[in-house]
């Protein structure tokens, strides 16, 4: 016979140990920097209909996943630990941009051919995890914050509607963000081609979340079950500055 999750409040939760946390933590950490060093350098595109070729930055593909993960974490281990999560993906990009900077500084290997394009690609990796720390700060808080308070608001019912919801305004604030710090003025990113990249940025990241709901109350799910407790919410500091304790 299967048994609810306990109900906790945030406060308890935030002291809790959890068996999975570490595990789901180190899955949204991975996405993060994978997704902004390979994925957000590179601008792609799809024909429309009518011929027009519609820009999307190719991050796109897989960056998502790491708000999911990120809904699962409130959701499931309560705003503390997701706040815990989004500090430590800070710290992660803060030292992807200072290893970048040192490889591409390091002088190259006599006669090796790949100087060039390596300062291409990786070149501009300060700006990019500068804009990329900035708004990934402000999108996740905005995407925990949001999620957290609706699920009090709900009575932990209805958790598409908070998924979906946080997602909007987090990533939002993510896209109109990050793309215009990063690229704007640069070669290769034209004003009204910025523009379609983060308008597309937004509706695609959105769409991903909707298309992976049924995944989301999957995992949701199965990890309340194991992990025993649903945490809510209506105790909780809220500033990201908080003790995570």
């Amino acid at each position: 016979m299967e048994h609810e999750p306990k109900r906790i409040e945030g406060r308890e939760g935030a002291r809790r140990q959890f068996r999975y946390y570490d595990l789901v933590m180190a899955a949204f950490v991975a996405i993060l920097l994978l997704s902004n060093i390979i994925g957000a350098s590179k601008p792609s595109f799809i024909t429309l209909p009518n011929g027009m070729e519609w820009s999307f930055g190719a991050g796109v593909l897989f960056f998502p996943i790491s708000y999911i993960i990120g809904d699962v974490l409130t959701e499931v281990y309560g705003y503390a630990h997701a706040r815990r999560v989004i500090w430590t993906g800070f710290a992660a990009l803060t030292f992807m941009a200072f290893m970048a900077w040192v490889v591409v500084s390091l002088p190259p290997a006599k006669d090796w051919p790949g100087q060039e394009a390596y300062e291409f690609v990786f070149g501009n990796s300060w700006r990019i995890v500068v804009a990329s720390i900035f708004a990934f700060w402000v999108g996740e808080f905005a995407n925990s914050y949001v999620l957290a308070r609706m699920k009090v608001w709900t009575g932990g019912k209805y958790l598409w509607t908070r998924t979906i919801g946080s997602t909007v305004i987090g990533q939002g604030f993510d896209s109109l963000i990050f793309y215009p710090l990063a690229f704007y003025g640069l070669a290769g990113w034209p004003p009204e081609q910025l523009m379609q990249v983060v308008i597309s940025q937004w509706l695609i990241k959105t769409g991903w979340e909707v298309l992976l709901t049924p995944l989301t109350y999957v995992v949701v799910g199965w990890l309340k079950d194991r992990e025993g407790v649903d945490v809510f919410d209506s105790d909780t500091d809220f500033s990201p500055f908080a003790s995570t304790r």
